[in-house]
């Protein structure tokens, strides 16, 4: 009789990626994008693939396309080129903004969007209304939020002592993880981040990174982020765009050592303080 095959050495096919075993697959994929306004090209030919699971930052001077990336993949931008995958190979790329956030895609813009008005609680029961209703997802609050739910979600955003305060009187840091929560509660497979640190005391920031580390182990986490230091303090897959393209991937550390990746940095900034020295 003739042993069974190695497990380890038969490696998988998912959505025409052939991977090996222990390698988390992917959970969305955008191919070949290429974004343009009018006669600028803002995104040329991008690619990215998102892992299950992953913390994956997309850094890049100003005007790379970093931003423009995550309205394609939301539904907010339509691209003129490429397409965008889910894990299971469903496209899409033409789908509205609210059909691609039913299926699991989450967006959080760089200014906290929530009710100021109303208490923490209140916050969180709205999102889990689908059509965003303010009046009906008061009305049914207690059929489609569970305590549970809420209570788990407090606990991970660092606001279990806040659910009565108004939502206004919260800190900057505060109002970003309340819309982050808002975001988990309607169980995301991928959240997209926009500077979520910006803005930030250096505590808040600090909580925050430990927030996205706990995020990542609920689902993937994409956060666009200028901050180099925030960036450098994780052990996380880092993308880096430059004039719409894909520049360099990899680890913050490999990052570094790439001599193209620095020029771009240091040709920006000695750009930058040529310009101040004019003015």
């Amino acid at each position: 009789m003739q042993p069974y095959a190695k497990r380890v050495d038969m490696p998988l096919a998912v959505h025409g990626e052939v991977r090996d075993i222990g390698i988390p697959p992917i959970v969305l994929s955008a191919e070949n994008i290429t974004v343009t306004f009018g006669g600028f090209v803002a995104v040329n030919g991008m690619n990215l693939a998102l892992r299950q699971h992953e913390l994956h930052f997309l850094i890049g001077p100003n005007g790379a396309g970093k931003t423009t990336m995550l309205d394609v993949i939301c539904g907010k931008t339509k691209p003129a080129a490429g397409k965008v995958l889910l894990g299971d190979g469903q496209e899409i790329t033409r789908k509205r903004e609210y059909e691609i956030a039913r299926l699991g895609v989450g967006r959080k813009f760089q200014a906290p969007s929530i009710f100021p008005n109303l208490s923490v609680k209140e916050n969180l029961e709205l999102t889990v209304d689908p059509d965003r209703s303010v009046f009906r997802a008061l009305k049914a609050r207690r059929n489609r939020c569970t305590t549970f739910e809420m209570k788990k979600v407090l606990e991970l955003i660092g606001l279990p002592d806040r659910l009565h305060v108004r939502a206004g009187s919260l800190s900057h840091g505060e109002k970003q993880w309340l819309e982050i929560g808002m975001l988990l509660l309607q169980k995301p497979r991928l959240l997209l981040l926009d500077e979520p640190v910006a803005g930030m005391t250096d505590e808040e920031t600090m909580k925050t990174g430990a927030l996205l580390q706990r995020i990542a182990k609920e689902c993937s986490v994409v956060v666009v982020e200028h901050d180099m230091e925030f960036v450098r303090s994780f052990a996380a897959k880092v993308t880096v765009m430059h004039e719409g393209k894909l520049l360099k991937e990899g680890s913050m550390q490999e990052i570094q050592r790439d001599p193209l990746v620095a020029e771009v940095y240091l040709g920006k900034r000695r750009e930058a303080n040529a310009q101040a020295a004019g003015h």
